[in-house]
């Protein structure tokens, strides 16, 4: 399967500009817009360096603006929206062809007889952005001018020019913006094309999918320079964008490594399966290397330099969730297992009063440890790294800190979580905190509290004890202390079943009771290697699921018979947080119902037809990975994120365990 679309899609604007290309550089830095090559989100820009990496993300280089002149008529090759909707010009009308050459957006131009190649790519570990263009075929030579448009703000932010006047330097082989004195450098260079400094703003972009989100939607960016050069059949032209004052002009070997790259990634992929011989489909080949976008370079310290994983692009950065839910699908699954290693061990040493931080911190930030569930994660994330690699060097090292946990988890920690004496089951929970993984909080209103003993929390901590139990007895350490409490854990789940619906409560013991709304949280009861429910629970819950929740891209949040489901997110804050966890559709959640419907009727080639949707979802929203979430009503529309780390992650993890 290749990711391309010819005029039908490239020449309809309101498809072209539903279609996001996204490339990174292992350091947190992004550049990614839409096949239209039209501004339509302020998360968009060709170069987002990550200036203190992972984060510091900042829109340095807007985009290019391309013109072309062959024989006597200009074809302008870039389309913009501006304040009053008007799209002018349109040059994705000249677009003939877009494809993805592994995550390397491909644009061919159509200008009469003449056909201009475009291609995108970032230098690992750089804050370097790539444009080439190759003249494939003409009769004639072709004029190629090129207006550079910068910026220099935070990603989350927009930019109203009032008067801002940047520095404009010429250097050699182009030149040099800096934002105001103490702003990082921008270089704009070409390797064979003429640069001419400028300075005028373009004022009143319009960013439709921000007005979407009830966000500001206008923006100014600055013409900076331009560049031109005439191209005949066979010429090309690099475009470098970078924070580095030297970074490397060649085109053609900074291509060739990243392709290098991606084919080391697949080759990974391949010696990885359980059964290598068997081709991939293509599809899951594009997620392999999706996969790899999340993962990138952090020093936490001056002595500790190691790996975590974005949560989803554009707007997240790096969570304890999200990473410990990921991490086997995007590091194991992938055969990377030492990636994997050194996140397990950095994470660990942020371990404080029993849990793991949420979010972790930027310089000088406190970690927030508003999370019940990071924690109980981190034990099934070691134990899928275990079960691969058997190293009782890191089980050795980590038991200390694990049994930490265990011991902080039954004598309270924060927020009140803590092991019910009564019973054997984790509560957790105050007001005005969200601590599982349904977090939506609008200003003081926590939309899912979820407080009392939420089902999937418990079914992760009956996972982790007997995880513990399992690493104690490998290295020769005292385990019948976890068994025990596992075994009164087990026991006392029981009171999770709802004999009445035939699924479980979704919380147990809350301000009001226990909680009957049937949600998904239960499926990690069935999925989890240890699951606390007998053979005839299993199928109650995955057939309730099956029946009430699952679609094609993933599962609901909420039943849509509830009184309180929203089948539709979108609009400002308010209205899209009110909906996040209320009925919108996950995509994580197709890998634990996939694994689930494994376990209960072992039947592989069924539980993987429920994966196949998402191959038809690589070619929209974020093109060749997979998004955060999707509305509940049909037709089940894209939103949030356009690339979701644990979407990606748990797709690959549920085709591996139906590979057969």
């Amino acid at each position: 399967m290749c990711i391309e679309f010819g005029r039908e899609v490239c020449g309809t604007l309101d498809l072209a500009e539903s279609r996001e290309w996204l490339v990174t550089n292992g350091i947190g830095g992004y550049a990614s817009g839409t096949v239209a090559g039209l501004l339509n989100r302020r998360y968009h820009g060709l170069l987002v360096a990550a200036l203190k990496p992972p984060l510091g993300r900042t829109l340095m280089l807007a985009k290019l603006d391309e013109t072309a002149l062959y024989g006597d008529r200009i074809y302008p090759l870039h389309t913009n929206r501006w304040a009053d909707e008007i799209v002018s010009p349109n040059g994705y009308l000249h677009i003939e062809r877009f494809a993805l050459e592994g995550t390397i957006p491909v644009w061919h131009f159509a200008c009469a007889d003449a056909l201009l190649e475009k291609r995108i790519w970032m230098q690992q570990g750089a804050n370097t952005t790539y444009v080439r263009y190759v003249l494939r075929r003409a009769s004639m030579p072709l004029q190629l001018t090129l207006k550079a448009l910068v910026n220099y703000r935070d990603y989350h932010g927009s930019t109203q020019s009032n008067g801002w006047q940047m520095s404009v330097e010429p250097v050699p082989q182009g030149i040099c913006v800096t934002a105001f004195p103490t702003a990082v450098p921008l270089y704009l260079l070409c390797d064979n094309a003429s640069a001419v400094p400028a300075h005028n703003w373009y004022y009143g972009f319009h960013l439709a999918v921000e007005r979407y989100r009830g966000l500001s939607d206008k923006e100014d960016h600055l013409h900076a320079a331009t560049f031109q050069i005439t191209l005949n059949a066979g010429e090309s032209l690099t475009f470098v964008a970078s924070t580095d004052k030297q970074p490397d002009l060649h085109g053609e070997t900074t291509l060739r490594l990243r392709h290098t790259q991606e084919q080391k990634l697949i080759s990974l992929w391949k010696t990885n399966r359980p059964s290598h011989a068997k081709e991939t489909p293509a599809w899951v080949n594009h997620l392999v290397l999706a996969a790899d976008q999340f993962i990138v370079d952090r020093s936490w310290s001056d002595e500790i330099h190691g790996k975590t994983i974005i949560a989803g692009y554009h707007w997240f950065g790096y969570w304890g969730r999200d990473t410990m839910i990921s991490l086997p699908g995007l590091t194991l699954a992938t055969g990377r297992p030492e990636i994997a290693r050194s996140i397990l061990r950095t994470f660990a040493k942020y371990v404080n009063q029993g849990m793991l931080p949420n979010r972790f911190p930027d310089t000088g930030e406190i970690p927030e440890y508003n999370t019940v569930d990071a924690t109980l994660w981190y034990f099934h994330a070691l134990q899928a790294y275990y079960n691969v690699t058997e190293d009782d060097d890191l089980l050795e090292e980590l038991f200390p800190i694990l049994a930490d946990i265990i011991d902080w988890h039954c004598r309270g920690t924060r927020y009140n979580i803590h092991l019910d004496a009564a019973d054997g089951l984790l509560y957790a929970g105050e007001a005005g905190m969200q601590l599982t993984w349904m977090d939506a909080k609008i200003g003081d209103w926590v939309v899912t509290p979820r407080i009392g003993k939420p089902i999937e929390v418990n079914a992760l901590w009956y996972n982790a004890l007997r995880t513990m139990a399992n690493f104690a007895r490998h290295i020769g350490k005292p385990h019948r202390e976890y068994e025990a409490i596992a075994e009164r854990t087990l026991v006392r789940f029981s009171r999770f079943w709802n004999q009445e619906t035939g699924y479980c409560y979704d919380v147990l013991d809350g301000p009001d009771g226990d909680d009957p709304s049937l949600r998904p949280n239960q499926i990690f009861a069935v999925c989890l290697p240890e699951s606390p429910l007998n053979s005839t629970q299993q199928k109650g819950v995955v057939d309730a699921c099956a029946q009430n929740l699952l679609t094609s891209h993933g599962l609901r949040s909420r039943s849509c018979d509830h009184s309180q489901y929203r089948g539709h997110y979108g609009g400002d804050q308010l209205q899209r947080d009110s909906a996040y966890h209320q009925g919108t559709v996950w995509g994580w959640l197709i890998g634990p119902f996939v694994q689930a419907h494994l376990r209960v009727y072992k039947d592989p080639a069924q539980a993987r037809q429920f994966l196949e949707p998402m191959a038809n979802h690589l070619h929209a929203h974020g093109l060749g990975s997979l998004s955060e979430i999707f509305d509940g009503d049909p037709p089940m529309t894209a939103r949030g994120c356009i690339a979701q780390a644990w979407t990606v992650a748990e797709v690959l993890r549920a085709w591996l365990a139906t590979e057969v």
